[in-house]
């Protein structure tokens, strides 16, 4: 009795915030404008508008996941050589904690004011002749979006990835060696199957991550809904066409499956991690 009343908080907090809207966006997807059932609003997500906001995503999501991936596995590496407990590794690991949950707004005026029409970098490398102010590059989704998402997607990528790397034991490493391994053999036959479930489940996080993205993408884009969750945005918001607020639902819909998805292959792969690293 005592450890149900314990974890009652956390069942509170998961249906609060998770199960009730969930159940919302569900049904709200089959309802139409009077509350009747219906599979208009579902089928809306054929249109071609939408349609494309989801590819967007899914390739927005897919190349920052990469980016941040490979990035931020190197530099899990790099912080795992360090010594343990010294002040580089803790600072390192302690900024990147801080900069995984940079985001939203605050993100959006950091790039804004850096490399923005008259960010500060921008302005001086007018100095020495080179020219930002006449590109819009930050604002659009297949540049400035990428670059943005990408940086907290690196950080991310470390915390979700050092615990692998720090997993490897040196004794393997020295039993390659021992049996006329090079590095390039310990890393294709050894640590590069063992770290390859963690690392494909980290980058399937980090699409989730960039997936569900909203407020840093509308803080950058002023026109359009180029990714499903400004379209979202804009049937909830919108004072030109009215009642699409079920259209809107059933795009949510569409990305709560697009995730639980990711989020299914990212749990089994996680279990095959912890059998291999032996945690």
């Amino acid at each position: 009795m005592g450890a149900l009343l314990g974890v009652l908080p956390f069942l509170a907090y998961t249906t609060i915030f998770l199960l009730v809207p969930t159940l919302i966006v569900v049904i709200g997807a089959c309802l139409d404008g009077n509350n009747r059932l219906t599979l208009g609003n579902l089928s809306a997500l054929a249109q071609p508008q939408i349609a494309s906001a989801f590819m967007h995503s899914v390739v927005l999501s897919a190349v920052t996941a990469l980016l941040g991936a490979v990035f931020g596995a190197l530099l899990a590496y790099a912080v795992s050589t360090a010594r343990e407990g010294g002040p580089l590794r803790r600072m390192i690991t302690s900024l990147c904690g801080v900069l995984a949950q940079f985001g939203g707004v605050t993100l959006a005026f950091a790039f804004i004011a850096t490399v923005g029409f008259q960010g500060f970098l921008t302005l001086w490398l007018q100095k020495i002749g080179i020219d930002l102010a006449g590109s819009t590059w930050l604002f659009e989704p297949d540049k400035g979006l990428i670059l943005v998402y990408t940086y907290f997607q690196i950080p991310l990528m470390l915390i979700v990835f050092l615990p692998a790397v720090e997993g490897l034991r040196p004794q393997w490493r020295e039993a390659a060696e021992s049996l006329g391994g090079s590095t390039w053999h310990y890393w294709r036959h050894v640590a590069g199957p063992i770290l390859a479930p963690s690392f494909i489940g980290a980058m399937l996080l980090l699409f989730t991550n960039a997936f569900s993205a909203y407020a840093t993408a509308a803080a950058l884009i002023s026109q359009g809904s180029p990714i499903i969750p400004l379209q979202i945005g804009g049937t909830l918001s919108s004072e030109v066409i009215l009642g699409q607020e079920n259209i809107g639902k059933a795009m949510a819909l569409g990305m709560v499956a697009i995730v639980a998805v990711v989020m299914t292959l990212y749990a089994v792969l996680e279990r095959r991690t912890t059998r291999w690293l032996g945690r």
